[in-house]
């Protein structure tokens, strides 16, 4: 029988994996849910949409310029090949000044050669899912998805990083990397997901500690690795819960297997990366170069590397200042929260669950030493845009002033 798991309480420390937000005001915060200041903030009338200013795409190379630094011959000779015929892309012939891209297969009189070409790096947007949007790029009922508000991608398509439920809001990210998307999904992290949660009646303790142990599902048996409780009025109670599983609708047929039906439920924090305090239901920002750095090292991508120079603004496609664009080097980038020191008895933050029973403490793999990833993503794009003048506003999915660089999927 697995060991009994300590009940969190508000007077009793919570697990490390799902310590507090950064002591950082611009942090969406658990008590900003239930205390309506989350919802008020929703509906604030939002600022005018000003013109949008949208940096160019990455440019392909040209298919002759690649094979002659490839040792295939002259630029030349390699034009002259393709006028022949001689060369393939994709199983297509090619054509003079035909651009390429990675992933593409060349072929040289039948016979298939490798170039060495680089692949894009990886983006990443946080979008704030709002209730009755669906998270699928087809759906056979036609419900509006969370991807029709996205903007374009040169190639490819954007790949979710778990999934919501219809009637689930909060925290929604997605990538252009597949690699990137899988890692952050893969069951050997463990990554918790964070969610506020209202139900109707409050759960007793032995309620508690059966969701903390563990309860049956149809698919398996399911446990939270904390829950804590978040006050409420009347029969609608608030709870904190975290769990590293992202099963279909897990958390509510949780709370239905104890006799408690959910009636909100907010996703505020996946691994490390928090719902960015400010981000509207229904936009998105895409996160800037410093950020997807540190989400890609905590997936064990690339080691964490901070760039030489001032950020990339993180800005989304649908804002007037995208993350792309340059513009010097703007104002200084307020750093990310770091860990306080934990007092004498406490395991030190970023400890995984039962650490120290396994006698040695292990980091959260998506808790970077600088804090949460991406919590003040919103109020650095807007520091950011301040000092240049421009009062950008996070991406609505094509929606504000200026011409749309095609509709968003």
């Amino acid at each position: 029988m697995p060991p009994r798991k300590p009940m969190t309480t508000p007077d009793t420390p919570r697990p490390t994996t799902a310590e507090a937000a950064p002591a950082d005001e611009s942090a969406l915060k658990f008590d900003d849910v239930i205390s309506g200041a989350f919802d008020a903030e929703q509906e604030a009338e939002p600022a005018a949409p000003t013109k949008r200013v949208l940096a160019p795409q990455a440019e392909s190379p040209k298919l002759h310029k690649v094979l002659a630094q490839a040792g295939m011959g002259s630029r030349l000779e390699m034009e002259q090949l393709i006028l022949e015929g001689r060369i393939s892309v994709n199983g297509e012939p090619a054509h003079v000044g035909q651009r390429i891209q990675w992933g593409d297969v060349i072929k040289v009189n039948g016979k298939p050669v490798r170039v060495r070409m680089t692949p894009p790096p990886p983006r990443v947007l946080a979008y704030h899912k709002p209730a009755g949007e669906v998270v699928s790029h087809d759906d056979p009922q036609n419900r509006p998805t969370v991807f029709r508000r996205l903007p374009r991608l040169q190639t490819g398509k954007w790949q979710s990083v778990g999934r919501l439920d219809l009637n689930t809001e909060g925290l929604l990210l997605l990538t252009s990397s597949g690699e990137l998307a899988n890692r952050l999904m893969h069951p050997r992290f463990g990554l918790q997901r964070e969610y506020a949660v209202r139900v109707l009646g409050a759960l007793s303790n032995e309620e508690k500690q059966r969701l903390l142990d563990g309860v049956n599902l149809d698919d398996g048996p399911a446990q939270f690795a904390s829950i804590e409780d978040g006050g409420g009025e009347g029969a609608n109670c608030w709870y904190r819960v975290t769990i590293a599983e992202g099963r279909n609708r897990e958390v509510r047929r949780m709370f239905e297997a104890v006799g408690h039906a959910v009636s909100r439920l907010i996703r505020i924090r996946y691994g490390a990366m928090m719902l960015p305090r400010g981000l509207k239901r229904g936009a998105w920002i895409e996160l800037d170069e410093r950020d997807i750095a540190r989400l890609t090292a905590a997936a064990g991508m690339v080691p964490a590397a901070e760039p030489a120079r001032g950020p990339r603004p993180g800005a989304s496609r649908g804002s007037p200042s995208r993350g792309g664009q340059r513009t010097g080097r703007g104002p200084s980038r307020p750093t990310l929260a770091s860990p306080e020191p934990a007092p004498a008895g406490r395991k030190p933050r970023g400890s995984a669950p039962g650490a120290g029973r396994q006698g040695a403490a292990q980091p959260d793999p998506m808790k970077t030493s600088l804090g949460y990833i991406g919590h003040d993503a919103v109020a650095r794009k807007r520091q950011q845009d301040a000092g240049r003048g421009k009062g950008a506003q996070p991406g609505r999915g094509g929606q504000g002033g200026g011409k749309r660089r095609g509709p968003g999927r």
